[in-house]
């Protein structure tokens, strides 16, 4: 079974040879990598390109950059999807990257489960040390436990149901969609990918925690969900202001 990733990339030339390599050194085949690069004006393209023959000689593997102005990540992520032709499709970010058998344990969770969405656990790198986001779906929907680096959809689903380009919650906003059209979504415990804390969605400020909460909040009550969502949101982001 095929399998696609999806790397987003702008001015990422420090950290993307960390990701290409998560990916290139995969124990699965076949796999189909998507490099979707911003226009970057550093060497971030260049450094993509100097796999090109590790790829070319790595067995049931192959690499496609595409460089070009987008909208942000998420349109990014959108023009990604539609370039991909495996049956599930991952989206790791170009400071992030992938354990060794993270493509085989979706794969395998896939052919399981069949599911229309599912994620692993992640590995948060921080100056205070590591530690352990272990996926999970509570009793009542939330997104606590949810880990996009540690994310894989069915190609059909991200097709159907397409990043909206409205905030940097649109990955939230995507698997919320998911789950509350009554497609499959399961998790595994398994540590699929690390994250560098630190990114867009990591920004310490008590502005900013209300800005998310009112995001956040705003997705849930745009599925119909409770109001009461919204203390568990100002309690999740106010934890990640005073933890991180």
């Amino acid at each position: 079974m095929l399998v696609s990733i999806i790397t987003v990339a702008y001015n990422s030339e420090k950290t993307i040879a960390r990701t290409i390599e998560s990916v290139l050194g995969q124990s699965y085949a076949p796999i189909e990598y998507i490099v979707v690069d911003g226009a970057s004006t550093d060497r971030t393209v260049e450094i993509a390109q100097s796999y090109a023959a590790a790829f070319d000689a790595a067995p049931g593997k192959s690499l496609t950059i595409v460089s070009e102005p987008d909208k942000g990540m998420y349109d990014a992520l959108n023009k990604g999807a539609a370039l991909a032709h495996g049956e599930i499709v991952g989206q790791i970010n170009s400071d992030d990257w992938y354990e060794k058998d993270a493509v085989r344990i979706m794969a395998d969770l896939y052919q399981k489960e069949g599911y229309d969405a599912a994620w692993g656990s992640i590995r948060i790198k921080k100056p205070s040390g590591d530690m352990i986001k272990h996926a999970r779906i509570g009793r009542l929907w939330t997104t606590s436990g949810w880990c996009h680096p540690g994310m894989f959809s069915r190609r059909s689903i991200l097709r159907q149901y397409p990043y909206a380009l409205e905030s940097m919650y649109d990955d939230f906003d995507y698997i919320t969609t998911v789950y509350r059209a009554g497609k499959k979504v399961v998790t595994t415990d398994a540590v699929i990918a690390n994250f560098t804390f630190g990114g867009m969605s990591t920004q310490k400020s008590w502005g900013e925690v209300l800005r998310r909460v009112r995001i956040t909040y705003g997705i849930y009550r745009k599925h119909g969900m409770s109001r009461l969502y919204w203390f568990h949101r100002l309690a999740l982001e106010t934890a990640k202001y005073i933890l991180g």
